[in-house]
């Protein structure tokens, strides 16, 4: 089995990511540090990440988290702030974001240790849906709302159709529902910047199928058999 294969059925992180993982130098294969991607992991291997062993989870686990702004979403940070997985350290497996959420972003994240769930819930072509409530400053005219409907041009290519709605009109912001597949590095936000609009708050409120629902700030819950059944026929 390939290395990363491995990683992802041992709930360290999803391919993609534990491919950074390798390459950058940060597991090793019975003591030895292995950069190399096409590596193999054979029965009765000893691998660590980090320095710690880790094992194929038999369980799979699938959580939805509320994350507040102001938590990177990551397995670790080196600026040594609060990260997503601070608070699953006493959780009976070892989780791993799909995807993420930025720093100021808050709202619907989902962790697991099912790395090859978490493949497909990420890669372009399964074209996954998510939908964001924007607040952003000033009134959205509907100039705006068609050029983030066509696609906007982002580093040098434009971005898929978005669907876009007006939620709410206050005096001085509007509410915005936004619903993308794809996951370009702070995408959501500087789709409304590129319009002349400031994103004041963003929370991603639909992930596929998984609704944030009333779940609070900093509270998480694990899925249902029927949202783990909705997650699947989604994929």
């Amino acid at each position: 089995m390939r290395l990363q294969k491995y990683l992802a059925q041992c709930g360290v992180a999803s391919r993609r990511h534990a491919e950074e993982m390798i390459t950058a130098g940060l597991i090793s294969v019975n003591g030895q540090v292995v950069t190399q991607l096409g590596t193999q992991v054979n029965e009765g291997d000893e691998v660590r990440v980090n320095g710690e062993t880790v094992k194929q989870e038999a369980v799979k686990k699938y959580v939805i988290y509320h994350k507040p702004a102001g938590e990177v979403t990551t397995v670790s940070d080196p600026e040594g702030r609060t990260t997503v997985l601070d608070h699953f350290k006493d959780y009976p497996v070892r989780l791993f974001p799909v995807g993420r959420l930025d720093y100021d972003s808050e709202g619907l994240l989902l962790l697991t240790n099912d790395g090859d769930l978490a493949e497909k819930m990420m890669h372009p072509s399964n074209e996954v849906d998510k939908a964001y409530l924007a607040r952003v400053a000033g009134e959205i005219t509907m100039d705006d709302i068609r050029a983030l409907r066509a696609g906007i041009v982002l580093d040098y290519r434009r971005t898929s159709p978005a669907k876009v709605r007006v939620v709410k009109l206050e005096p001085d912001a509007t509410s915005v529902l936004a619903t993308i597949h794809e996951g370009r590095n702070r995408q959501v936000r500087r789709m409304f910047e590129s319009v002349g609009r400031t994103v004041i708050a963003l929370r991603r409120v639909k992930f596929g199928p998984l609704e944030l629902g009333d779940l609070k700030r900093g509270q998480w819950r694990e899925l249902s058999d029927e949202e783990i059944r909705n997650l699947f026929s989604a994929l």
